[in-house]
């Protein structure tokens, strides 16, 4: 899969790029059921919120066949190479929920500051890019996005761990302010299937989910090869270790995944 030479020019100017409906339903219903398993297991690598619901499981592409086919995939992996102009590994790969009426804010905050200060990253040649497993509404917790703000730099940030479950490298609100007056907010929403893909410099940030409608979107972070982590200080099912390129799956191998049981019995 190559990216058009218009979607490239928007990724580099805006920061970010959403591919509607980029995965099939039937391949996106596999990976929705699996996830909800996933979140129900009592595993290190799921993290939960002060509720008790699910708000991050880590790794799964290690432990599950699933997601172990999607983060090999070539729909997720080859636009990221194109960008790069070299092979990546998965430096990070999570199934981030919006729990329905409980999910937590992420605060504002950008990537490669945590993969930089915690995980020894040289430089902002990782990114990520997501799947969304369920429809992702202005009204779910959708992520909002500051288109640009990539071109600020690796932004003074500060260590929050009181906020969420989850401890993060946020921004403060004079620095927001500043970057959504330059820019504005984008907040990408799309049926189940869509993918989002944008700089590990771009701001970003969501709010919480009062709604009955959950939010499910994985993420894989995908680094390049010769920007592998130096200085790891998170487990390694958070900051992977393995810097082997990925070698990617045949395109339909979720849909052969999915099938595989209804072909069995038949």
């Amino acid at each position: 899969m190559k990216l058009s030479q218009e979607q490239l020019e928007f990724f580099q100017r805006e920061g970010w790029l959403f591919l509607p409906e980029l995965f099939a339903q039937e391949e996106v219903d596999l990976l929705a059921r699996e996830a909800v398993g996933i979140y129900d297991a009592n595993r290190p690598e799921v993290w939960r919120e002060k509720s008790g619901a699910p708000r991050t499981a880590f790794a799964a592409h290690l432990y599950n066949e699933a997601f172990g086919l999607l983060g090999a995939h070539p729909r997720m992996i080859e636009p990221v190479e194109q960008v790069f102009g070299e092979p990546v590994y998965m430096h990070q790969f999570k199934i981030n929920a919006k729990s329905a009426f409980t999910g937590d804010v992420w605060q504002w905050h950008q990537d490669y500051g945590t993969w930089k200060r915690d995980d020894g990253m040289p430089e902002p040649r990782a990114m990520n890019i997501a799947i969304f497993l369920d429809e992702v509404m202005p009204i779910n917790g959708p992520l909002m996005l500051v288109p640009r703000s990539q071109n600020a730099g690796d932004l003074e940030a500060s260590h929050d761990l009181a906020t969420t479950s989850y401890p993060l490298w946020t921004l403060d609100e004079d620095t927001v302010t500043r970057l959504v007056k330059q820019g504005g907010i984008v907040a990408p929403t799309g049926k189940p299937g869509g993918m989002l893909m944008f700089h590990g410099n771009l701001v970003h940030g969501s709010a919480g989910n009062i709604t009955p409608y959950p939010r499910k979107i994985v993420y894989l972070t995908l680094n390049a090869v010769s920007n592998h982590i130096r200085t790891p200080t998170r487990p390694d099912y958070i900051a992977h270790r393995d810097f082997t390129p990925i070698k990617t799956v045949d395109d339909d191998a979720l849909v052969r995944l999915a099938r595989a049981p209804r072909q069995a019995a038949e």
